[in-house]
């Protein structure tokens, strides 16, 4: 029996995923997350066996929160479950020690492979990320330490300097410092700028970005 963990802020999806995944008889669902933190919280608390991830989720991106569960909890696997299928969102989610990788959208059997094939040790990636796999070029994005994928994700949810400082237990200098490395490695000329890389990076929703 896998211990399966659900983490997307969509709940419909989520009820979509544990309907599907319910008609395996070998998968257990151990617990839903409707952010980053929660899903690292519950997946400290329940040690799944892996993780169904979303990237773009509040309170914390799902690329970070891979690699806190993975920092946590080495034996639990993370298959992302994204519409983006970009380097500029696979290549972070692997560095951050996602297994697998697959496109929102796939049929179940894949959904069932990719958990199965995580759980045993093996990698699995939809056809379209494993060709972007076998490219040698990089996009802007994959060079951002987790602190600044944390600002860019604040910065994207509108949140004001002081907000990031409170929310991250930092001070509104270093807020402001990490604001300012952003705007030059993403080439941007203002928030709003710096708000279109975050939903481009998969780290904001587009509906819930704010310029």
């Amino acid at each position: 029996m896998l211990k399966v963990l659900l983490a997307d802020d969509h709940t419909i999806v989520r009820e979509g995923l544990r309907a599907l995944l319910a008609s395996d008889a070998g998968i257990e669902i151990v617990g839903e997350a409707s952010n980053g933190l929660e899903a690292v919280q519950l997946a400290e608390r329940t040690k799944p066996d892996v993780v169904v991830m979303d990237l773009a989720m509040p309170e914390l991106n799902g690329v970070d929160a891979t690699a806190r569960i993975r920092a946590a909890s080495p034996t639990t696997q993370v298959v992302v479950l994204s519409m983006h299928a970009t380097a500029a969102h696979v290549r972070p989610a692997l560095k951050a020690g996602a297994r697998g990788y697959l496109l929102k959208g796939s049929g179940l059997s894949d959904l069932l492979r990719a958990i199965r094939s995580v759980a045993g040790g093996e990698a699995f990636f939809s056809p379209a990320v494993a060709s972007l796999l076998l490219e040698s070029d990089d996009e802007s994005g994959g060079a951002l330490t987790p602190r600044e994928r944390e600002v860019l994700q604040l910065v994207g949810e509108g949140h004001s300097s002081a907000s990031i400082a409170e929310r991250l237990h930092l001070s509104v200098k270093t807020v402001e410092g990490h604001r300012s490395r952003l705007m030059v490695k993403l080439r941007a000329t203002n928030v709003a700028g710096l708000v279109r890389h975050a939903v481009r990076l998969g780290l904001v929703d587009p509906s819930a970005a704010t310029e």
